[in-house]
């Protein structure tokens, strides 16, 4: 394999004309092309060249995704340098200073919006020699540049002696670090994942073995950059085809940069964009409610549509066969009159979507699959690169994570390490040279979890006859029930929220207890609909009381005598609901940057009321916690506060 800086070269040559990136400059997006950003990434790592940057120093890269991001990171890959990216989600002092502290890190390339998290911990930070900064300010301290100046040094000595720069670049080897990535740390300290340019030039043509994307297209990368998907999937895969990428607009605040979204899919209209499920869930809710706002006529037509959809569409594997075939016409008619409208919302020009991140409910694909724009999801974890199966437009399977591409290696092995038979469910295990180098200054981390080349990733699942994995969770979030069985929550929690529109957010527990329980966050305008309809004062107890019957009986659909009551074993259904007025954020830590629960954080955060639930008042679904929270959820404060 290549290292990045050949993998690159490669394609700047073959695209130098394609544009590369798209960001917002001077009230719209303008492009980067591929041959422009050759030049200015020449530029940078010339610059730190003048620095004194040499090959196997880490460098931190803090900030939103624009076109010096790309120039920052590449530009440290053509050093040998290894790039330590930061998600801005990180807004804790302690999360910033171990990674920092952990990697070594000698330098830090900076955007002006991130610039005040690094200002406060610099006196923390002895190692850190040098603050690089996207955006220009007045004055900078004695250890402060901006990267424009720092370019213009790289430009001066690229013309003066261009050989140090070329001998610094040819002694770059494919096995060297490209970045270390660190882990969210839910339930000890992060670990550094060490990824090698290797990794992720191979993972990139694993790939593409079972994906392509025309060279015209574009893809709207608004999910942060610092992640081992966006990399992959979304800079060096979108490189690799000539096509191009474009960045969200950075707001004053995050508040504001998550409003962007919305504007900028109409401006980029873009034909490929990522999800994770929790964005996908805000998609559909966003479509569903501008559906509603048509009037009863369009809402009938278009769920008479979705149901057309759904019978056509299969599970994608058998899409228009059989019988199916006769009702391509009728699904025509719905797509032109309804769905393509639909579309419209996504900028028109949307193919599908990129699903990633945790485990994606088939109701939700379904759903995305009818309306012309569909999820395709995949599975993958950053030790891996990130990715390791695959759906795609040209093979699918709704309900799967996809098959396996070219050149990695799979295996589903039992406790004891022994590989199962198809069908059959227990670890996932993979090899191939996207399989990381190891964690970083952690020896017996790295032992633990690779074996003879092979990377147990903790994660369950079982390969299908026809050569789809299905993922069924993390083995550490397994319920387990006073006899010792086990079970993985994620299904259950994911039909839930997908299933109930009342239902925003749902976490199982049981560690080895009688019973199953639950913590649910509700979705407060489904909610106030639903009063609305009753003709009830959301400020009334009256109303306090309904929400929560109704949240009740809605989990009721999955007990034995329920429309859903054949859907899982029994004893994984919770016999007790605790309703939560603040639901699982990244703010508020219970999320990580990647959108998934942390459950050791929200089982510590809630312990008291987790043990409530396995006292005899928690039965009652009226009981005062409920009522209070509830309360607190459709107050009128609350309801002005999420607007």
């Amino acid at each position: 394999m290549p290292t990045l800086i050949q993998f690159f070269e490669e394609h700047a040559a073959r695209f130098t004309d394609n544009p590369y990136l798209w960001e917002k400059r001077d009230g719209s997006f303008r492009p980067t092309t591929y041959g422009e950003m050759r030049s200015m990434i020449h530029q940078f790592a010339a610059g730190l060249m003048t620095l004194g940057v040499k090959k196997g120093d880490r460098i931190a890269l803090l900030a939103e995704g624009r076109a010096w991001w790309v120039v920052a990171e590449m530009g440290m890959f053509y050093l040998g340098a290894v790039d330590v990216p930061l998600s801005i989600q990180l807004n804790e002092p302690a999360d910033l200073i171990f990674r920092l502290m952990h990697s070594e890190t000698r330098m830090i390339v900076v955007s002006g919006g991130q610039y005040k998290k690094i200002e406060a911990i610099r006196k923390e930070l002895p190692g850190l020699e040098k603050i690089i900064l996207m955006d220009p300010k007045e004055r900078y301290a004695k250890d402060e540049v901006y990267m424009g100046d720092l370019m213009q040094a790289g430009t001066e000595l690229l013309e003066k002696d261009p050989g140090s720069f070329r001998k610094a670049r040819e002694a770059v080897e494919p096995d060297d670090i490209a970045n270390i990535c660190y882990t969210s740390g839910t339930t000890a300290d992060p670990k550094g994942i060490m990824l090698s340019q290797n990794n992720y030039v191979a993972n990139t043509m694993q790939a593409l073995s079972v994906m392509t994307i025309p060279p015209q297209d574009k893809i709207f990368l608004f999910l942060p950059w610092d992640h081992s998907f966006a990399h992959t999937a979304g800079l060096f895969s979108f490189m690799a085809l000539g096509a191009s990428i474009a960045a969200l607009e950075t707001g004053k605040s995050a508040f504001e940069t998550k409003r962007n979204i919305s504007r900028n899919i109409q401006e980029v209209k873009p034909e490929v964009m990522f999800s994770v499920p929790t964005i996908a869930k805000n998609f559909r809710n966003n479509i569903e409610n501008g559906v509603r706002a048509k009037g009863k006529f369009t809402t009938a037509l278009f769920n008479a549509g979705l149901k057309v959809g759904y019978r056509y569409n299969g599970i994608g594997w058998d899409r228009g066969k059989g019988f199916r075939v006769f009702l391509k016409p009728i699904y025509s008619l719905f797509d032109a009159l309804v769905f393509s409208k639909v579309r419209m919302a996504m900028g028109g020009n949307m193919k599908f979507f990129i699903g990633g991140g945790a485990l994606l409910d088939i109701e939700l694909q379904r759903f995305f699959y009818a309306i012309g724009i569909p999820m395709y999801q995949g599975y993958g974890l950053t030790e891996a690169s990130p990715m390791i199966s695959i759906n795609s437009p040209e093979k699918h399977k709704l309900g799967s994570s996809g098959s396996i591409p070219e050149n990695l290696e799979i295996k589903i092995c039992d406790e004891e390490g022994k590989e199962v038979p198809t069908g059959e469910k227990g670890e996932i295990v993979i090899r191939g040279e996207n399989v990381m180098k190891g964690y970083w200054k952690n020896e017996a981390a790295t032992r633990d979890t690779i074996r003879d080349g092979w990377l147990f990733t903790g994660d369950m699942g079982y390969m299908d006859r026809d050569g789809f994995l299905y993922v069924l969770g993390r083995f550490k979030s397994l319920l387990i029930a006073d006899d010792g069985e086990k079970y993985s929550p994620e299904g259950i929690e994911e039909t839930f929220t997908d299933q109930s529109e009342y239902i925003a957010q749902c976490m199982l527990y049981n560690n080895q207890n009688p019973y199953t329980v639950a913590l649910l966050h509700p979705d407060r305008d489904a909610l106030l609909r639903f009063l609305k309809g009753k003709g009830m004062d959301p400020g009334s107890e009256e109303a306090a009381g309904a929400c929560l019957t109704l949240l009740d009986e809605e989990v009721r659909q999955y007990r034995s005598n329920g429309k859903y009551g054949n859907m899982f074993p029994q004893r994984w259904i919770p016999a007790s609901l605790a309703v939560l007025d603040e639901g699982f954020t990244i703010e508020n830590r219970l999320m990580n940057p990647t959108y998934k629960i942390v459950r050791p954080r929200i089982e510590q955060h809630h312990e008291e009321l987790l043990r409530f639930l396995y006292t005899p008042d928690s039965k009652n679904i009226l009981n005062a916690r409920n009522l209070e929270a509830m309360k607190n959820l459709l107050s009128e404060k609350s309801v002005q506060n999420s607007r």
